[in-house]
């Protein structure tokens, strides 16, 4: 007999790459428990804490034995709020049989992903990206096809750029506004555009719009299934409490699209997770029900956290980043310094090792959003954080 390893591990699991960004958080926080100052600016994770009605409500459930099981898809009162909270912020009608409840809007993308694609389908993906998006694809047995965007364009896909990309394999169509890395906002137009494509192509499309109520300065953050008819038809809205509520560890996402689908989806989470946490659920519907004032409050903060972070990179020579409309990261150019090739650092990865070693700041490397000459810094923190981990980059950059 042969000697092979019956736990050999499975193909795809050998493609597979680790989260960046905790793998970073991790770097920093091991450091900062060896007694080193670190800013840890790596995790996209509200510094604020979960508003104390949210967590009453879920104190109030415990007490109350809400600890069992509950519908895979979630409880009937979730649903119904969740649907009648996008109904009203976007003008859309959608059922509570349109939204399922999942482990966080990470697990919400994988259900769609998994419900709807076939191996060998490409799925349009424009970079800068979230680290999950790509890997997530791959698991599903498709193929992220990664389109650059540039600075120049604020890093926003140009509808040209899309029909481009198209092969007789493009099945999906994944965008996120607000961005995560990138900050950028789409404006209603811009995203019109990219839906004439997508409905001319025939192509499903995810709108990740989990930072849709972080945006700055009266910007317009629209559902992208509201821009045309018919696309309500084919987009798959993914959302959650996790940023709009600092709920990160709450894990609480959702799905919205159409019910057939919805179905499919309530059938596959039922077999791979079941319900979402039962206590969580009960939060949830605390926060989309309850009171409001933290959601704003907490906006006006990132609002001036980003014109400081803005207007500090903006200061140092070289230095590049978009225009930041929402969510809480700056996502800044570092090729001036790169190309000086300082100490032999010449990737975004080992720039930001270097950092954390010198520095003691954590950021996340470009590469790992698919934007190699880039990195991404987190403002989801207190100003005086800020400032000095501000401070530490422009002394590493020689600013």
């Amino acid at each position: 007999m042969g000697t092979r390893n019956s736990l050999q591990l499975a193909r795809r699991m050998a493609a597979l790459e680790p989260s960046a960004t905790l793998a970073m958080a991790a770097r920093a926080q091991a450091l900062a428990a060896s007694g080193v100052d670190v800013i840890d600016l790596s995790v996209g994770e509200p510094d604020f804490p979960t508003p104390p009605h949210i967590c009453a409500a879920a104190e109030a459930a415990i007490r109350a034995g809400k600890t069992k099981y509950t519908p895979a898809a979630g409880i009937p009162d979730l649903r119904k709020a969740v649907a009648a909270d996008y109904t009203r912020r976007s003008g859309l009608t959608v059922t509570p049989a349109q939204v399922v409840v999942s482990n966080g809007a990470k697990h919400s993308l994988h259900n769609a992903f998994m419900a709807l694609l076939d191996e060998g389908d490409e799925v349009v993906v424009p970079a800068p990206y979230w680290v999950s998006y790509a890997e997530l694809i791959k698991l599903s047995g498709a193929k992220p096809v990664l389109i650059p965007t540039r600075i120049e364009d604020d890093f926003k896909l140009r509808p040209e750029a899309l029909a481009a990309a198209l092969t007789p394999r493009t099945r999906m169509l994944l965008l996120c506004s607000p961005s995560n890395p990138t900050g950028v906002v789409y404006a209603p137009d811009e995203l019109a555009a990219l839906a004439d494509v997508a409905i001319e192509a025939d192509l499903a499309v995810i709108a990740d719009e989990i930072y849709d109520q972080l945006v700055f300065d009266g910007r317009q953050s629209p559902s992208f299934p509201t821009l045309r008819p018919g696309l309500a038809d084919r987009t798959v809205v993914v959302a959650g409490v996790s940023k709009t509520y600092s709920m990160t560890g709450w894990r609480i996402g959702w799905t919205i699209c159409p019910e057939p689908l919805s179905k499919a989806i309530g059938n596959l989470q039922s077999q791979e997770t079941s319900n979402p946490c039962s206590v969580s659920q009960h939060a949830a519907l605390a926060a989309l029900t309850g009171p409001q004032e933290c959601v704003a409050d907490m906006r006006r903060a990132f609002e001036k956290r980003r014109d400081l972070v803005a207007s500090r990179l903006a200061a140092i020579p070289g230095v590049r980043l978009p225009e930041i409309g929402g969510a809480f990261y700056a996502f800044f150019d570092i090729k001036a310094a790169l190309a000086r090739g300082t100490n032999g650092i010449t990737t975004s990865a080992a720039w930001c090792e270097s950092l954390l070693e010198k520095e003691h700041v954590a950021l996340v490397a470009g590469s790992a959003f698919g934007a190699e000459g880039h990195v991404r810094m987190s403002f989801a923190a207190a100003e005086e954080k800020l400032t000095a981990g501000l401070d530490r980059i422009a002394r590493f950059l020689g600013a």
